[in-house]
């Protein structure tokens, strides 16, 4: 069984699925990525101008539709940035392929309190040992991810076979917070941005940054736009004294966008 979308353009897996935005997809050999999405598992790959997802139920064809942002014209956002900025422009060219997707907000939040200090390699390993070790087994060595219930009822000391050191306090306590309903995730995507933010901001160990990745990568707040060490290089380097909200309401397709070019692109800083 297999989901096929024709006529996808503006895709490219690799650059979507493997540029530190989600950490549950795997490349296989033949250029395929396999991974689970919302307790769903799909063989993503690309053929004749089309998506297709073996393994996939057409039930749940809105739901992938939606997770790979296919509804979002990419190129009339890349031709509207583009107006912004000559690097800009320049930028977007370079990775055309590159969508925004739209995960499940929990996960997304942990995963990304799970990056803090972490290389993309490091966080997937942490991140398939929560799943294998606290998820539900949905097939042949395939775990969803934990639900916020699962995770609110244990202790720090309970993790530690996932090995992610101090982050475990971390996790647990935005479990907590979440599945008591202090912290409404589906409702963070309706509040002002800087509201929105300072909401995530109440979980012990969730910093700008972290808040930043799980508005947009978890809740696709698109005007998001998260600044590490290297985002700030590059901001500084290509865009002396600009301020990322001058990108608009695509300011975080923009960063990925800035992101992919200046890692490819490391002479631009010297």
């Amino acid at each position: 069984m297999s989901i096929v979308f024709e006529n996808i353009s503006d895709l490219d897996l690799r650059e979507t699925l493997d540029c530190g935005q989600c950490f549950r997809w795997k490349e296989n050999d033949d250029g395929s990525f396999s991974g689970i999405v919302r307790s769903k598992y799909a063989r993503a790959r690309l053929g004749d101008g089309s998506l297709i997802l073996d393994g996939a139920d057409e039930e749940d064809r809105d739901m992938w539709f939606d997770y790979f942002d296919l509804g979002l014209d990419y190129g009339e956002v890349r031709r509207q940035l583009s107006e912004i900025h000559p690097v800009m422009a320049e930028a977007a060219r370079f990775a055309p392929g590159i969508r925004i997707l739209r995960q499940e907000p929990f996960e997304a939040l942990i995963s990304f309190i799970i990056s803090q200090n972490n290389n993309i390699k490091r966080i997937a390993g942490i991140v398939d040992r929560l799943c294998e070790g606290f998820g539900e087994r949905i097939g042949e060595g395939l775990y969803s991810f934990p639900t916020a219930e699962r995770l609110a009822a244990l202790e720090p000391d309970d993790l530690a076979p996932i090995r992610a050191g101090f982050r475990h306090r971390y996790i647990i306590d935005a479990a907590r917070r979440v599945s008591s309903g202090e912290i409404d995730l589906e409702a963070l995507r309706e509040l002002p941005y800087d509201e929105a933010k300072k909401e995530l901001m109440k979980i012990t160990g969730v910093g700008v940054k972290v808040a930043d990745c799980a508005l947009l990568y978890g809740l696709h707040r698109l005007d998001g736009f998260p600044l590490d060490v290297w985002m700030k290089r590059a901001m500084a380097a290509l865009f002396d004294g600009m301020d990322p909200s001058a990108f608009g309401e695509y300011a975080g397709i923009a960063q990925q966008y800035i992101f992919h070019y200046s890692r490819m692109n490391p002479d631009l800083f010297y």
